[in-house]
């Protein structure tokens, strides 16, 4: 019987190191933690907090993956270079990110833009690069039919995994994603496939799994954030009030030792209940959540709902759209 195997979705300013560790103690299931994108520069310097999210902890190396966005091949293939040094034995090119400031530079999903220009990017890395490279990537910029030109590019090197998410640029995470790019994908891709985007419960993984037999592996990360447990339980594991109050409250416990509680920690924990909150029928606790100033304002407010509160059988996300989302990746 085929087994699915699990990653949790890189997303800037969310998905660190510490939200990683305390997440894989509470809740098991997830196979592999795509690190939030490292951007190199010309300086090919490793800086101080990037070192911090590549050290060694609880988490074996060979759960982790991280990520490179860059247009330039000579600072992808440096910085492979250093990650494989610290003993990782694969790189992600980040093809995928729809952030305008990205876009505008080139980069993520800016990359889509040439496929020509694509094309000798990816040579140049490939020949270059010391450890093996995966790949996420969008359909397009404006238009899925983009993908089409795109894939024939991505066919010609050697990438251990293509996570798609299928939408353009343009579509950012609004309205539905689309399969059948997704299955044109399944034919006609080299690469094994990736699945990522929507898959919000374990009954559209279970959809998405029976959709494509060929299908070995997804990619989760709003449903991740929104229900900690989605994984365990698409695994056949569940969700328990226990376990989400004792991560929620290690993961502040942890930020709360390094960082500042006003300045750095409620700005985190916001990040993170702007999907959490969607676990929980809206009773006007958000709207409480948002305009608090202080950590000792905020942490109550959670704790109500955390210990109090009835959980819906399934995030909520319809309730997303309500708030803008300031990580810039979410995939």
């Amino acid at each position: 019987m085929r087994t699915l195997r699990y990653s949790f979705a890189p997303m800037e300013g969310i998905t660190g190191k510490i939200l990683r560790e305390v997440h894989a103690a509470h809740f098991p299931g997830v196979d592999r933690y795509c690190l939030p994108f490292l951007s190199p520069t010309e300086v090919h310097v490793l800086s101080p907090r990037q070192k911090r999210e590549l050290e060694p902890g609880p988490l074996p190396q060979d759960r982790l993956l991280p990520q490179l966005l860059t247009r330039s091949a000579e600072d992808f293939v440096w910085c492979a270079s250093e990650i494989a040094d610290l003993g990782f034995g694969e790189i992600n090119l980040n093809l995928g990110c729809p952030s305008g400031t990205v876009v505008s530079k080139g980069k993520g999903a800016g990359m889509l833009r040439d496929p020509d220009a694509l094309d000798r990017f990816l040579e140049a890395v490939f020949s270059g690069c010391p450890i093996p490279i995966s790949v996420k990537t969008r359909l397009g910029l404006e238009d899925p039919a983009e993908f089409s030109a795109i894939l024939s590019v991505l066919n010609r090197y050697p990438i251990r995994e293509l996570t798609i998410h299928p939408r353009t640029r343009r579509e950012l995470y609004d309205g539905p994603v689309h399969l059948d790019a997704f299955a044109a994908a399944v034919r006609n891709a080299s690469a094994p496939l990736c699945c990522n985007g929507n898959l919000f419960t374990p009954a559209s993984v279970q959809s998405v799994a029976e959709a494509f037999p060929t299908l070995e592996s997804v990619m989760l990360g709003r449903g991740l954030l929104a229900d900690p447990a989605l994984v365990t339980r698409c695994k056949g594991g569940e969700r328990t009030r226990a376990a989400l109050l004792a991560f929620h409250n290690d993961l502040c416990a942890e930020y709360l030792r390094i960082m500042h509680p006003n300045q750095a920690v409620l700005p985190k924990l916001k990040e993170l209940w702007a999907f959490l909150r969607l676990l929980f029928p809206e009773d006007g606790s958000w709207k409480r959540m948002r305009k608090c100033k202080t950590w000792a304002e905020f942490y109550p407010i959670t704790q109500e709902l955390l210990q109090n509160q009835p959980l819906l059988e399934e995030a909520d996300f319809p309730r997303l759209g309500q708030t803008a989302v300031s990580a810039s990746d979410p995939m």
